[in-house]
């Protein structure tokens, strides 16, 4: 593994960062990935960093921060104390704003909506225990949202956990549970039904306009 590793950031310094072109234009939308190297690919983008791999090393991914983004040294921390756990992945190499992380494979739970595909209980059981794992590490679990869940062969995974230092409590993954537990589970579920794209971002955006409208009113009061 070291050699592989070795060899896979001689090519990121060399092919993939001298030509790699990506920025963050909103820090609540997806950063925006305007050139990739060939033969680079893109597995998915986040709002401060984008994930790409090479053919040559199918079993790791390089998660890249775009310019003038913070959360890089945080995330290495976090990595550092989850150490090796089935549900996340695995840091082998940290350096200059880009992580080599061991790649997990499957579909995310927002993808699963959309497309019908049904997502057992199981796999938000095991998200549970991946949580609970990480808060026995001294961490925080945060923003954890259909987008940062997948599963994979009917079992649950966490893909993001650059937040997890954040100490403040957030609500994504309760109201996750809840809207799976009281609507998906008993209507969506049974049926495969697909949820469109553009009802799951109205619900998204309310979601995230409600949330911080709270936040205002809380803090008015303190």
């Amino acid at each position: 593994m070291n050699l592989q590793i070795n060899r896979l950031t001689e090519n990121i310094h060399v092919e993939l960062l001298p030509k790699l072109q990506i920025e963050s234009v909103n820090p609540h939308d997806p950063i925006k990935v305007c050139h990739i190297p060939y033969p680079w690919m893109l597995v998915g983008t986040g709002n401060y960093a984008a994930v790409v791999h090479h053919p040559d090393f199918p079993d790791l991914v390089v998660k890249i921060y775009a310019p003038g983004r913070p959360g890089f040294e945080e995330e290495v921390e976090v990595y550092k104390r989850l150490g090796k756990h089935p549900a996340f992945s695995e840091l082998f190499y940290a350096e200059d704003g880009f992580l080599v992380l061991k790649r997990l494979y499957g579909v995310t739970i927002w993808d699963c909506i959309q497309l019908g595909i049904r997502v057992p209980k199981r796999v938000i059981q095991d998200i549970d225990r991946a949580l609970d794992y990480a808060r026995n590490c001294g961490l925080f679990p945060h923003d954890v949202h259909a987008r940062n869940v997948m599963m994979y062969e009917g079992r649950g995974l966490v893909v993001d956990i650059s937040d997890f230092l954040q100490q403040e409590y957030c609500s994504k993954w309760d109201s996750l549970k809840k809207a799976y537990y009281w609507i998906y589970l008993p209507l969506i579920y049974p049926l495969k039904l697909r949820v469109p794209l553009s009802l799951l971002n109205f619900v998204r955006k309310g979601y995230r306009f409600i949330s911080s409208s709270i936040n205002r009113l809380m803090g008015n009061y303190k």
